[in-house]
């Protein structure tokens, strides 16, 4: 997209994208980590751990597909976004001295990069060790054993939405 659109409007288009992503973060009580290029990166559990941290991110994940279905730039072009979410241990703080920043660091941050980096346009697609979390509560798919770049063959699962009873797809 950036090819087709100057970059004084890419900026403007992220940042209402980025700003509805800051709302939904203050909705679910979810940490805002950084944004890095068009990425956005959000962490619950951090920094007071919470029980239900998977929970939160998969309904901010599910807010974000549904106010993003349908949504185009000025110039009437299609925007897409692809959502990745593992769980488990990370490390966050500061490192250095200069332009400080907050940040997280470990194996799930580099997955849920992945799950991310290699989903699909509009969809949802959740690690194992998420996908055990959220089983019981939300409706997931099999997408099936997946080469993640850095981590060799994953079982990833598609997020499809809420459920009381939901079985795997």
């Amino acid at each position: 997209m950036a090819s087709r659109i100057s970059a004084t409007d890419l900026v403007g288009l992220l940042n209402r994208i980025f700003s509805l992503f800051d709302r939904l973060c203050d909705r679910y009580h979810l940490e805002k980590i950084k944004t890095i290029g068009d990425a956005y990166m959000v962490a619950g559990g951090v920094p007071v751990p919470r029980p239900d941290h998977a929970e939160a991110i998969a309904n901010m994940a599910l807010a974000l597909q549904h106010r993003m279905h349908g949504f185009c730039t000025r110039e009437g072009l299609p925007v897409a976004i692809r959502c990745g979410i593992d769980s488990g241990p990370v490390v966050a703080g500061i490192v250095g001295t200069k332009k400080i920043a907050y940040d997280l660091w470990g194996n799930t941050v580099n997955v849920a990069s992945r799950m991310e980096s290699q989903g699909e346009p509009g969809k949802i697609q959740v690690s194992e060790a998420t996908y055990q979390r959220l089983r019981h509560r939300y409706h997931l798919e099999k997408r099936g054993t997946v080469f993640i770049k850095g981590k060799g063959t994953m079982t990833t699962y598609w997020l499809l939405g809420h459920g009381d009873s939901c079985k795997l797809v």
